[in-house]
């Protein structure tokens, strides 16, 4: 990958494994620095990244700490230009079996956090004066809903529209654009542990087969970088073919 990125400076959540930490990679990759944040600071996943990083420890939904991980990222690594939103969780419950307690968590982590950040990393962007990108990871289901996964479906259509709407808020300094994956084999999917039936929905799309977290990354790195200048608004799919539109 070239170095489309270099001199950048990236945020993402959610680094530690899975979809995030593919998504660090790409951005090292392209040439970014980049601050890997979690719960625990995600040391083996920035170590697994070229050039300069950081491993933060946060939890995206309290206030200080989504502060703080901005602020330790500029500090650290020079500045910040890009964030990435991918921290999020997912219960897959019937409505009937969710307790308040697991809706409202899946609400603080997955809209949230999602706020926070990008309040928090918006303010860096706009005081710095050199603009900037926000990322932020909705999912398929924000367009398609499922049984058994409302709750989740619905905070990513909160992404959705959180995207749009700052996108409009903005512009033109800071592009705000989101990707919606497919299922991806990771943890979260727990493709390893699902009967066959689901197994046979989850591979249900034109392409035939889940998604691997690696090829998620190279969406992010085309939307942080210069090639992406006249897009904001957006949310792409990548998720073979599961949603078109």
């Amino acid at each position: 990958m070239s170095d489309s990125l270099s001199g950048r400076v990236a945020l993402v959540t959610g680094a530690a494994g899975g979809i995030g930490s593919a998504i660090a990679a790409a951005l090292s990759a392209a040439g970014a620095s980049v601050a890997l944040a979690d719960l625990e600071a995600p040391t083996a996943a920035a170590a697994a990244c070229r050039g300069r990083t950081l491993a933060l420890a946060g939890d995206v939904t309290r206030e200080n700490d989504a502060a703080r991980l901005v602020a330790e990222t500029a500090k650290g690594l020079g500045g910040l230009d890009i964030l990435v939103n991918n921290a999020a969780i997912m219960i897959e419950r019937p409505l009937l079996e969710v307790s308040v307690e697991e809706f409202e968590r899946t609400v603080a982590v997955n809209l949230r956090g999602v706020f926070l950040m990008a309040r928090e990393s918006i303010r860096a962007m706009r005081t710095a004066g050199r603009g900037g990108r926000v990322i932020n990871i909705a999912s398929e289901l924000a367009f398609l809903g499922r049984a058994g996964n409302s709750v989740y479906a619905a905070t990513k259509g909160g992404v959705v529209t959180f995207t749009r709407s700052w996108a409009r808020e903005f512009a033109p300094d800071i592009l705000v654009n989101a990707i919606a994956p497919g299922p991806v084999d990771t943890p979260m999917l727990g493709l390893a542990g699902m009967s066959p039936e689901l197994r046979r929905l989850e591979n249900s799309m034109p392409l035939g087969r889940v998604g691997r977290p690696e090829e998620i990354g190279p969406a992010v790195v085309w939307l942080a970088g210069p090639g992406s200048t006249y897009v904001t608004g957006q949310t792409i799919g990548v998720n073979g073919g599961a949603v078109m539109n």
